[in-house]
């Protein structure tokens, strides 16, 4: 589904990423753990094309993204829901998760689309009319995620889904991604915190200052000492 092989990204003259490399396999949810500042935002955005790789290629779907434009990768069937939510909050719950259906004309009908995205998230259905500012934290992440899902992606990039929410909400998003992984739909998600990393994980990777420590199955990355002692801010 994606692969991700050996590539170095500089923002301005800082190396971010060393010969990074990952892959996410159709139906697979993939987790990338790390300490804030290890890079993990920028491999997503890398993915997404807002930072292009100076070597090294992205694969999706058997075909080489990393020069595309970020709208042409989201057509290919990349959803995107970055750390910030990014939700437009001059628009309604509805208005937002149907923008997307405008970004991705073709493939089902966006009424079909957009009734997928409130299957996945069921209590955005009561707050249709309500506008960004008026929702908690918890609640735009699950907008943000929803509005990705009305893309029709074939694979999400979910940066800290489950970053700064309330014990509470949790459980709801943690359904809402176990959902879309029963659809079917392959998730990568970047968390810095290994307790978030959700039960239906196939795999982990731990990066470290750009650079990956650590691939496996999450129940062995707890008998790995390097990569805890990154984890653990050691």
């Amino acid at each position: 589904m994606l692969t991700v092989e050996g590539i170095d990204v500089f923002i301005e003259s800082s190396h971010i990423l060393r010969g990074l490399s990952l892959s996410v396999g159709p139906r697979e949810v993939v987790c990338l753990i790390g300490r804030n500042g290890a890079g993990k935002s920028t491999t997503l955005r890398t993915i997404m094309g807002y930072l292009h790789p100076r070597r090294g290629r992205i694969v999706f779907r058997g075909e080489e993204i990393q020069a595309r434009r970020t709208h042409e990768i989201a057509r290919r069937g990349l959803g995107w829901a970055p750390e910030d939510s990014g939700i437009f909050g001059d628009l309604t719950v509805a208005e937002n998760i149907e923008i997307a259906t405008w970004t991705q004309p073709s493939g089902r009908p966006a009424a079909e689309r957009v009734e997928g995205a409130y299957a996945v998230f069921p209590v955005l259905r009561g707050y249709r009319h309500r506008k960004g500012p008026a929702m908690s934290g918890g609640e735009r992440k699950m907008l943000s995620v929803a509005r990705a899902l009305a893309l029709d992606p074939h694979m999400l990039l979910l940066d800290e889904p489950f970053e700064g929410l309330s014990p509470a909400i949790v459980p709801a998003v943690s359904r809402g991604l176990a959902a879309i992984t029963a659809r079917g739909q392959s998730i990568l998600i970047a968390e810095s915190n290994v307790n978030h990393v959700p039960a239906f994980a196939t795999r982990l990777y731990v990066i470290e200052r750009g650079e990956i420590i650590f691939d496996g199955p999450p129940a062995a990355v707890r008998a790995d000492a390097g990569a805890m002692r990154v984890l653990e801010g050691q």
